[in-house]
């Protein structure tokens, strides 16, 4: 009983940190997962991502059309750090770089993720986390610098299908879009276990725009990307895949990918002697 309500107090923390948000821009593509870090456990991960058709710089100026640096040919590195907190909850932290012909490799900002969800305990049929994201990204690749997220995670394995959903909504507290309210910006994730080894799937990300009233398709933002994970060891997490972009406010073509490594800082005794996993 003591740990239901204590993770419900745990969402109410969250809902009442949330006050602000925006998409992350390609620095970090991935449909969460609802599974949390295990506690005593670092997760560390690289997000690589490589724009081969992007915004490009108006003539005679180092900056696109919405005044940020262009995206084409941009190759993003996000850090990220995850550690699990106790069997229900972690904390993320990003670290954002881009690296670009003409700019040299640029710091972009940073944000904090922490992240709660339903317990196994709870026999829920499926399964169920809340994050919330907040952090800076400098206004030369951003219209937004103070940003805010709150992420439902729905997901369930069936069989060898996985299903996920992420119905994101993102809010300014400092730029161009902070008079527009709540943003609706959801995630998906379909895929198949092909064998032990490999899973192939279709990943969806997409920006609608205000609640208010989304924007025109002309100016919403969607892609499609068919990704593959490589399931070589439960201590480690790769993907990769090629992402288009149908309509004309998104980049056309990127490429990504994610490698992540679980460090286990709980000692086994062996004798006299103790070990890290």
């Amino acid at each position: 009983m003591w740990h239901e309500c204590a993770w419900w107090l745990a969402i109410c923390a969250v809902l009442l940190f949330a006050r602000v948000a925006h998409a992350q821009d390609n620095y970090e593509i991935q449909v969460y997962g609802s599974e949390t870090v295990a506690p005593k456990t670092t997760m560390l991960e690289l997000h690589s991502n490589f724009t081969a058709d992007g915004t490009k710089p108006l003539p005679g100026s180092p900056f696109a059309a919405d005044r940020l640096y262009p995206t084409n040919h941009a190759e993003h590195e996000t850090v990220e750090i995850t550690q699990g907190v106790n069997s229900w909850s972690e904390v993320g932290f990003y670290i954002f770089t881009s690296l670009r012909d003409g700019q040299g490799w640029q710091w972009v900002g940073d944000h904090i993720r922490p992240r709660v969800r339903v317990p196994d305990s709870w026999h829920w049929p499926v399964g169920v986390s809340l994050s919330t994201e907040v952090g800076y990204q400098r206004r030369d690749f951003s219209t937004d610098t103070w940003t805010w997220e709150i992420r439902p995670i729905v997901d369930k394995q069936i069989g060898r299908w996985y299903f996920a959903v992420n119905p994101a909504l993102e809010r300014s507290f400092h730029g161009q879009t902070v008079n527009e309210g709540l943003g609706f910006s959801p995630n998906a994730k379909v895929s198949y276990d092909f064998n032990k080894y490999v899973t192939g799937g279709l990943e969806y990300y997409a920006s609608y725009g205000s609640l208010r009233g989304f924007d025109s398709l002309h100016d919403q933002q969607q892609q499609f990307f068919p990704a593959i994970d490589l399931n070589v060891s439960p201590n480690w997490e790769i993907n990769f895949g090629v992402g288009v972009g149908p309509t004309a406010s998104t980049d056309h073509l990127i490429v990504k990918g994610i490698v992540g490594r679980r460090f286990d800082w709980t000692h086994h005794r062996t004798g006299s002697s103790d070990s890290l996993q």
